[in-house]
């Protein structure tokens, strides 16, 4: 199988992270995509599942980043095609933007890590239900939001937003971050120290106790996601 990853900064501070790895350690294909440096690909086809990732610009900085525009009417094509797709951060702002929903800054920015729930949807869901308990903590850098696209069903929130989506039957998106290992947290926490709600190394300490958990959730969504992926080809 071939897995397109769609990326907004080089790694190890971007990139797909523990998604990407779990694909190649699936056996799959996966052709990383760098979009503010790298051209898309002409069909979303091509691929048999595609995941978009975060980044450190918002969804609707197109005078500043072009890039989104373009992005953005790729990942419309890929919504029309039916590949199955999974967003994160950025990229669930994206795929919303892309099905026609509105994107702004959020009233409450989340930085760390902080709760959210699923609802009744989120529970029975095949990818999000897979990897998730009811409650949990999820690590979270973002300040913006989207409104639920048409036809969506919303699967995860918490008292500062929207958290996950799922539209139609091969599109999800999550509003927090999965997909992070050590490595990719170490250098957030290091470039984006002013923006930590709390000392760098209280943080730090919190996500040293906090990451295994989440990282073995992290995967059992990747691989939920793969499966639901594999059992369609």
């Amino acid at each position: 199988m071939r897995v397109l990853s769609l990326t907004h900064e080089a790694a190890p501070t971007g990139g797909g992270g523990t998604f990407e790895q779990r694909a190649l350690a699936r056996g799959y294909e996966v052709t990383v995509c760098e979009t503010p440096v790298s051209r898309l690909p002409d069909d979303p086809t091509d691929f048999d599942a595609i995941m978009v990732f975060g980044g450190a610009v918002h969804p609707d900085q197109d005078a500043e980043h072009p890039w989104l525009s373009d992005e953005t009417t790729f990942l419309s094509k890929v919504l029309a095609s039916g590949t199955p797709l999974l967003g994160v951060c950025l990229g669930a702002q994206l795929i919303a933007r892309a099905a026609g929903s509105w994107i702004g800054p959020g009233e409450i920015g989340e930085v760390g890590w902080h709760e959210v729930g699923l609802t009744q949807a989120g529970i029975a869901d095949p990818v999000v239900g897979a990897a998730f308990p009811p409650h949990f903590e999820a690590f979270q850098w973002h300040y913006y939001t989207w409104e639920l696209p048409k036809g969506a069903e919303l699967l995860a929130v918490n008292g500062a937003a929207r958290q996950a989506y799922r539209l139609g039957a091969s599109t999800w998106a999550v509003q927090f971050h999965p997909e992070v290992n050590e490595t990719m947290l170490d250098h957030w926490f290091t470039i984006g120290a002013p923006e930590l709600p709390m000392p760098q190394d209280v943080i730090r300490a919190e996500t040293a106790q906090k990451l295994p958990d989440w990282v073995a959730q992290g995967r059992q969504l990747v691989d939920a996601f793969l499966d639901v992926v594999a059992a369609d080809a």
